[in-house]
C-alpha cells in the first residue's frame, strides 16, 4: 500500500521495518576495523584497499604493523607510493619482503596499469617460493572512473 500511495517514502519505511523487526545490524554497516580484518589475512592473500576522497588506509596499516613489530623505522614495513620509475624498486622490495617476512604497502597502483600484470605474476612467484609466514602485502587503488565502471585496472587474482 505504501508503495502505491507514497513511493517516495518506501525506502525510509523499509529501513524502519527491517530495523524494528530484524535489528539495527541489518541497516548499519559496522565501521572498518583493521585489527579484525588482519585476523583473516595470510601471506598468500594481499589486502586491497579501494581509495576514496578523504580516505587514507596508511595510518591503520601502520597501527596494525606496530602491533606486529613491523615498522618503517627498522625497515620491516615498506611503503611505496607507486608512480613512474617505481616498478623495479617495488619488484625488488616485494621479493625481499616475501623471503624475509617484511610487510609491503604499494599505494596508488591504479597509476601503474601496465605494470599490474607483472606485479600479479611476481606476487604469485613470491608466494609459491617458500614465502615467510610473517609476509603481508597491502595494495591501494582508486576505483575506475564513473564513466568507465567496467574498466579493468586491477587483475582479478589481486582483487
Amino acid at each position: 500500500m505504501l508503495r502505491s500511495i507514497r513511493p517516495d517514502r518506501l525506502s525510509g519505511a523499509l529501513t524502519e521495518f527491517v530495523s524494528n523487526n530484524l535489528g539495527i545490524e541489518y541497516i548499519e554497516a559496522p565501521a572498518f576495523d583493521i585489527f579484525t580484518t588482519y585476523k583473516e589475512t595470510s601471506p598468500s592473500t594481499p589486502i586491497f584497499f579501494v581509495l576514496f576522497p578523504g580516505v587514507d588506509p596508511t595510518p591503520e596499516v601502520e597501527a596494525i604493523g606496530r602491533q606486529n613489530n613491523k615498522l618503517m623505522s627498522d625497515g620491516t614495513f615498506i611503503n611505496i607510493s607507486m608512480g613512474q620509475g617505481q616498478e623495479e624498486i617495488a619488484a625488488r622490495c616485494l621479493t625481499d619482503a616475501g623471503k624475509t617476512g617484511k610487510w609491503i604497502m604499494l599505494q596508488n597502483v591504479h597509476l601503474m596499469q601496465t605494470w599490474m600484470k607483472s606485479f600479479e605474476r611476481q606476487l604469485e612467484i613470491v608466494i609459491e617460493n617458500d614465502v615467510h609466514q610473517d609476509f603481508r602485502c597491502f595494495v591501494s587503488s582508486e576505483p575506475p572512473p564513473p564513466m568507465f565502471p567496467l574498466m579493468e585496472i586491477i587483475p582479478e587474482s589481486i582483487l
